[in-house]
């Protein structure tokens, strides 16, 4: 919800949220079934969009996820 209330609210600025998913860090034990570098998949897909982007959204590494 605050993601898209931001991205209301802020005009001219893309607001987005990512999930990285379950990822093998040293916080989980390396449990995870993603690198690292898989997980980053999200955050970077987003912060090289081109201007004409979308804002208010939440995607994962495959694509956007629907909010409910």
């Amino acid at each position: 919800m605050l993601t898209t209330q931001y991205a209301k609210g802020l005009k001219g600025i893309r607001v987005n949220a990512a999930d990285p998913g379950y990822t093998a860090t040293d916080l989980n034990g390396h449990s995870g079934p993603q690198t690292v570098a898989e997980g980053t998949d999200a955050i970077v897909a987003l912060a090289t969009e081109g201007p004409g982007a979308g804002t208010g959204r939440f995607v994962s590494r495959h694509g956007e996820i629907a909010w409910s």
